[in-house]
C-alpha cells in the first residue's frame, strides 16, 4: 500500500486544500461530490500536485510540512511553470 499527499486548488479563488489518502482516486471523487467538510463549502477543485509515500508516517509528516509556510513556499517554487502559465490564462 502507498499513501498520497496531494494539493487541490480551487479554480475560483485559488485557495489550496492539502490532504493525504491511501486511495487518491476515491478521495478526489469525495471532494468533488461535496463529501469533505472543507472542500464542500465551494465548488471548483482541481488536483495540482501529488507525491507518493510507502509509509503513512512519512506521508503524514510531508502533509504537515506542505501545510506550513515553508511548505507552501516550496510548492510555489516547485510549480513555477504551472503558476506562470495559470497567470497568463487569467
Amino acid at each position: 500500500m502507498y499513501y498520497t499527499v496531494y494539493i487541490l486548488e480551487n479554480q475560483h479563488d485559488k485557495t489550496w486544500y492539502t490532504g493525504m489518502s491511501s486511495n487518491l482516486k476515491q478521495r478526489i471523487k469525495q471532494h468533488l461530490a461535496g463529501q469533505s467538510t472543507y472542500t464542500a463549502k465551494k465548488p471548483g477543485w482541481k488536483l495540482i500536485y501529488a507525491e507518493l509515500y510507502l509509509t503513512k508516517q512519512d506521508a503524514s509528516g510531508r502533509e504537515k510540512f506542505l501545510k506550513s509556510g515553508a511548505g507552501k513556499k516550496f510548492i510555489r517554487k516547485q510549480l513555477t511553470h504551472y503558476f506562470s502559465d495559470h497567470a497568463k490564462k487569467s
